[in-house]
């Protein structure tokens, strides 16, 4: 059986910023549970506003279909802005429509973590609970723990680490469940 593919989305225009930071502590996990994981962060994702009207996709835009569309499982992270997730990973997640009459439809059937990075409790809660709803509405199974981090209270290193060891455990539990979940769901992969 080869390795459940998973995708992790996220980040902001800031390079190596604490959101995507934080999604490589979930993906090394995923991968360490035997996963093959693609990151789609950054610059990766200033893709033209979606407009379903036009059909034609830039590059950026088909290489985030087509590993959604191959995807297993999905790591979604954001950003708080303002409450909710930010722009650029919602114009992102728009582009899923393109998805709509695939054998499986947007997230369907895919198990997806999601993650929110704010500076204060409000945001980071309001944005997780905003990530949870649009999973939902895209037919995806948000994994059972999800993470909102409070950026004013925990810091990511580059090297990887976290100022928080029970951040660090929630996030690398959250890499475990998506996997998990999807070996589970892959044929052949768990109990019927």
């Amino acid at each position: 059986m080869s390795p459940v593919q998973v995708v992790g989305i996220g980040g902001s225009l800031r390079e190596d910023s604490q959101s995507e930071r934080a999604l490589r502590i979930v993906l090394a996990a995923a991968e360490e549970s035997g996963a093959k994981v693609t990151m789609i962060s950054g610059l990766d994702l200033v893709l033209p506003f979606y407009d379903p009207a036009i059909t034609e996709r830039p590059p950026a835009a088909r290489r985030l279909i087509d590993e959604i569309r191959h995807a297993d499982g999905v790591v979604l992270v954001s950003p708080g802005y303002h409450g909710t997730i930010s722009g650029l990973v919602k114009n992102a997640l728009d582009y899923l429509e393109d998805l709509r009459d695939d054998e499986r439809p947007y997230l369907d059937g895919r198990a997806v973590g999601c993650i929110a990075a704010a500076r204060g409790w409000q945001a980071a809660v309001t944005t997780l609970t905003a990530l949870r709803s649009i999973v939902h509405a895209l037919r995806g199974w948000p994994s059972p723990l999800g993470a909102a981090v409070n950026s004013a209270e925990v810091l990511f290193d580059a090297a990887g680490g976290c100022s928080n060891e029970q951040v660090t455990s929630t996030l690398r539990t959250i890499g475990h469940q998506v996997v998990e979940f999807a070996v589970a769901r892959t044929p052949g992969g768990g109990p019927d």
